[in-house]
């Protein structure tokens, strides 16, 4: 190949994003022109660069990757999807304790998707944020941590066991404690609830809160003085479901079912 590769993906924004079009499937110029919002006279050069590179290959008048063109740009969307993940909240990101995630799941990072940051101001800052209570109150099934004593979780929760909603919780020993002795009867509708299973995790986890529904994500992270500061991320894309479907499963290894008071 004449050319550098890594110029030919990443010096063009054109050549990159039609490559990612691709990767759906074969297109004909005028499909690339409308999917793409471009010209012939922009587009035809690079479409030539990536013949000529062997990224691509022409099958008539329609265009698609190549072997390897399907090899490269498959390991380019993790990367692309990371840095867009970071990019749309890099501050928040930059000031996370990320070292408490599992190297699976940090490495996918990227999965995420498109991402909610949820910031309170002053006035709100010990609220549960409405984004989370409506979407919560839609779900037909949730699982979530919680290693932080909340005073509105616990009838929260009472509150969606006593409506049918499948849920399976998981405390640390304090939240657990503290249930007990000042909700008692919210934690008693929980543990009777025959759709709702909790648990208490032996050691505490790295991180304040963490929610999947079959809706959405949401996701509460200390910062790196392990200080907690009310941000949290929030996505309703799928692959976010199954990687915080994931993290829930890793912390939930080492738990014992809550049976009575």
């Amino acid at each position: 190949m004449s050319s550098s590769l890594c110029d030919t993906l990443w010096l063009s924004e054109k050549r990159k994003n039609l490559l990612l079009l691709l990767m759906e499937g074969p297109r004909d110029m005028g499909q690339i022109k409308t999917s793409l919002n471009v010209t012939s006279k922009a587009m035809t050069p690079q479409v030539k660069i990536l013949l000529k590179d062997e990224l691509v290959v022409q099958e008539e008048d329609s265009y698609e990757l190549s072997e390897i063109g399907r090899l490269i740009v498959g390991n380019m969307l993790p990367l692309l999807n990371t840095l867009e993940v970071i990019e749309d909240n890099r501050e928040y990101w930059a000031s996370r304790d990320l070292s408490i995630l599992p190297e699976n799941l940090f490495l996918r990072l990227g999965e995420l998707g498109e991402c909610m940051l949820i910031e309170p101001d002053l006035n709100h800052m010990f609220d549960l944020p409405r984004e989370f209570t409506e979407n919560l109150k839609k779900a037909g099934k949730i699982l979530t941590l919680v290693s932080y004593y909340h005073p509105l979780y616990p009838s929260l929760y009472s509150e969606l066991a006593e409506s049918g909603v499948e849920m399976s919780i998981v405390v640390t020993e304090p939240v657990l404690d503290r249930m007990k002795n000042e909700c008692k009867g919210d934690f008693e509708t929980i543990i009777n609830a025959g759709n709702t299973q909790l648990e208490v995790c032996s050691e505490k986890p790295g991180l304040p809160t963490l929610a999947i529904t079959d809706r959405f994500m949401y996701l509460c992270l200390f910062d790196k003085q392990g200080k907690y500061d009310h941000s949290k991320i929030m996505s309703f894309d799928a692959s976010a479901l199954e990687w915080g479907r994931e993290l829930f499963m890793h912390y939930r290894k080492e738990t014992r079912k809550v049976s009575d008071a």
